[in-house]
């Protein structure tokens, strides 16, 4: 891998850390003066720039602006610009853009079961705390206006799965005037076709205070790789709001999402060597659906808020996986599975914050409570097994013609309650929020035999789980552009679906197996002056224990697939970015601007035969660097992004008389063995009509120019090697009415 990229940009972080060029030009700002103090009420807001400025913690967002002229068009385009985010191509169960697979600060991105990810602050998980993976992310990403990652000093208020921070997908505003705006990606590569991306926005406000818009994003067409020529994705979402008074509002919205994709599975190391892009998984696919409807009252003035949201979310997804087993003969077992899945989710959340003054110290009290119901239906369901001296199923085939049969039938449902309450301490320069949360979870999971399912051991299952979560948010205002922060949190996760009903090899609910918990811990400081400005923050997690989905142990007949504790793991590391508009420093670089972030992260094991060792699948360093130049009416991009090895190394052994070796020369299967570092490059050009042409932009640009060719590696049902996005040209165009 080179590491250039990677050095440029802890270059500019580190310049814009502690001065810019020309400093002597730039007054110093005055120190922080204390203004009126205001009710914040909801953190997470809509990101505007002077609530990210004065969080207490790693905040990023990126705004509609940067996603357009980064020429993303998925998820993962989008979050790959963010410190300390890692974000997996799609491969495995995750093979598609239906789903994401982001992990923050090292923690596992594999469907992004640590984070805490919203839309407008409704959880998108189908179901958070029993299922909160996301094989379907029900998100157009051409219907946002911003992507706001918290990353510390938010868990008081979000959850369950924090550990990872908050990642709240904005979605685009009700506009004062009435109009609209539409637009349209092309992108594609000499591997496969054409994927368009459209969006289309109507929206307004009448002089009565009601605000109605209508949002649309669709993505279609295929991909780079064989197989995945159905991708198709429509999202769609109703807003309204209506202002009560100046100080009341009634919030709501309708949201449907669906969308489905071929899975082309991943490949053996010499099928890859033959052709990167081609598929051997003919009956892979995913669809998903959703949709929710969410209502919101909220009274703010500048001494108190008080809000309440409920939502109601249904959701759907099933797949078509091939599972294909080795046999004692050397032949090869072939089965076709169906895994439809239904889920409800219904929550109420109310909560309110009072502004009190002591003398010259403020007080922000807030108080919430949120009550959660979750239910689910999984099944599974089997077509007929074949023989074959081939681990593949060839595309000409048609082995699979017998009928469904049910193998698989599973109920379970949680009952949640998170209280919350914190207080905002404003006293001279500084700002210090402490705060406890308190989870209580009542869970149940429950299999239903009949002639054709087969259940081994018992079938029911109820756990209890309570936990009160302690946190200390703390930041230091040296200026208005200057902030020391510090935090101490508390992180929960509990037990999921698949977790509760596990069993081990004597049929029994596997033992060892409890609600995570971690600590962690940040420090680190922010600057913007809005002509350049960074941020740098050092952060530890520390596991008591970790849960971790494992696959059999190689050479151990006995072992099987499941979840495991990995015992106690610790994150650490360092998250740096930085932004420097050139010209206000120089005016023959008016219009020239320059970015850059850089992540190193040290995940390891602290138990079992992996001790000291990297957990799978993240990257120890990571970076972007972008150059950014405006003249006239047309606008060039310039962007690399780097990150170095990973690692998949199978699964540790917790057995001291059975080690398990640490895989890192690859398998012939493809799913074991380290993962080359890689960089990419992209560049892109516009041209901006103005308003006479009813600000008509036309750009244009190229993905991965170089070409590099990279890949990643999944150990799921359809494991072995993923190869990543080829070089890819992409036009757009955009219209405002």
């Amino acid at each position: 891998m080179s590491l250039r990229p990677t050095l440029l940009a802890v270059a500019v972080a580190g310049v814009l850390s502690v001065s810019p060029v020309r400093a002597e030009d730039v007054p110093n700002p005055p120190p922080a003066e204390l203004e009126g103090v205001k009710v914040v009420g909801d953190w997470l807001g809509e990101a505007a720039n002077n609530t990210v400025q004065n969080h207490p913690g790693a905040r990023t967002v990126v705004r509609r602006e940067e996603l357009r002229e980064a020429g993303a068009i998925n998820l993962r385009d989008a979050l790959r610009r963010i410190p300390g985010v890692q974000v997996q191509e799609s491969n495995g169960t995750g093979g598609s853009d239906v789903s994401l697979n982001v992990g923050v600060r090292g923690l596992t991105s594999r469907l992004s079961p640590r984070s805490t990810i919203l839309l407008d602050g409704v959880p998108i998980a189908v179901a958070p705390y029993g299922q909160p993976q996301v094989s379907m992310a029900p998100v157009g990403l051409g219907n946002l206006q911003a992507v706001d990652v918290v990353r510390g000093g938010g868990s008081v208020r979000y959850g369950p799965q924090n550990v990872g921070g908050i990642i709240n997908f904005v979605t685009r505003d009700i506009p004062e005037t009435f109009g609209g705006s539409a637009g349209v990606q092309f992108q594609g590569s000499d591997k496969g076709g054409i994927r368009t991306n459209s969006n289309l926005f109507l929206g307004g406000t009448t002089q009565n205070g009601l605000g109605v818009a209508l949002l649309y994003n669709g993505v279609h067409g295929p991909g780079f790789r064989e197989r995945e020529d159905n991708e198709s994705i429509d999202d769609v979402m109703l807003k309204a709001k209506y202002a009560i008074t100046s100080e009341d509002t009634l919030s709501a919205s309708i949201h449907h999402y669906d969308g489905q994709a071929g899975m082309p599975g991943g490949l053996t190391q010499a099928d890859y060597n033959a052709d990167p892009f081609q598929s051997r998984r003919p009956y892979d696919d995913f669809h998903g659906r959703r949709t929710d409807y969410v209502m919101k009252y909220s009274h703010v003035d500048d001494r108190r808020s008080f809000e309440v949201q409920t939502y109601y979310t249904d959701s759907f997804r099933g797949s078509h996986i091939e599972t294909i087993n080795q046999n004692p003969n050397g032949t090869y077992s072939h089965q076709l599975n169906a895994y439809p899945r239904n889920y409800h989710t219904f929550a109420i959340e109310p909560r309110y914050s009072q502004l009190f003054d002591w003398g010259q110290v403020t007080h922000e009290i807030g108080v919430g409570y949120r009550y959660t119901s979750e239910a689910m239906h999984e099944q599974t369901y089997r077509n007929n097994k074949y023989n074959s001296p081939l681990w593949y199923t060839p595309f000409d085939s048609n082995p699979y013609n017998g009928p469904y049969v049910l193998s698989g039938n599973n109920t379970g449902a949680n009952e949640a309650h998170a209280l919350y309450v914190d207080d905002t301490i404003n006293a001279g320069n500084w700002t210090i929020t402490p705060g406890i949360r308190f989870e209580r979870i009542h869970s149940q999971w429950e299999a239903h035999p009949s002639s054709t399912v087969i259940v081994k051991g018992p079938t029911t299952r109820r756990e209890e789980y309570s936990k009160s979560l302690p946190s200390l948010n703390v930041i230091y205002h040296l200026s208005d552009a200057l902030k020391l922060y510090a935090n101490a949190e508390t992180s929960f996760g509990s037990l999921q679906y698949f977790q509760i009903g596990q069993k081990d090899s004597t049929n029994q609910f596997a033992s060892g197996l409890k609600p995570e918990t971690a600590r962690t811990y940040e420090i680190g400081t922010r600057y913007d002056d809005k002509a350049w400005g960074g941020e740098l923050s050092l952060f530890r997690i520390n596991f008591d224990h970790e849960l971790q989905l494992v696959g059999k142990l190689p050479n151990q007949p006995d072992s099987h697939d499941g979840w495991t504790s990995l015992g106690a793991t610790t994150h650490k590391g360092v998250e740096s970015a930085g932004h420097v508009d050139l010209g206000a420093f120089s005016d023959a670089l008016n219009g020239l601007s320059l970015w850059g972030t850089a992540t190193y992260t040290h995940a390891f094991y602290r138990h079992g035969s992996f001790a000291g060792l990297d957990i799978p699948f993240y990257s120890r360093r990571t970076a972007n660097l972008g150059l950014r130049y405006g003249i006239s009416q047309w606008t060039f991009n310039l962007d690399a992004f780097a990150q170095s090895k990973q690692h998949s190394p199978g699964a540790p052994s917790f057995d001291p008389t059975r080690p398990s070796v640490y895989q890192r020369v690859p398998t012939p299967d493809g799913d074991l063995g380290d993962i080359p570092g890689w960089t990419t490059w992209n560049a892109r050009a516009e041209y901006a009509f103005g308003p006479s042409y009813s600000n008509l932009r036309i750009g244009a640009g190229v993905k991965n120019f170089t070409d590099k060719r990279y890949f990643t590696r999944s150990t799921d049902n359809n494991d072995g090697i993923y190869v990543g996005q080829p070089r890819t040209y992409f036009v757009q165009a955009s219209v405002d009415f």
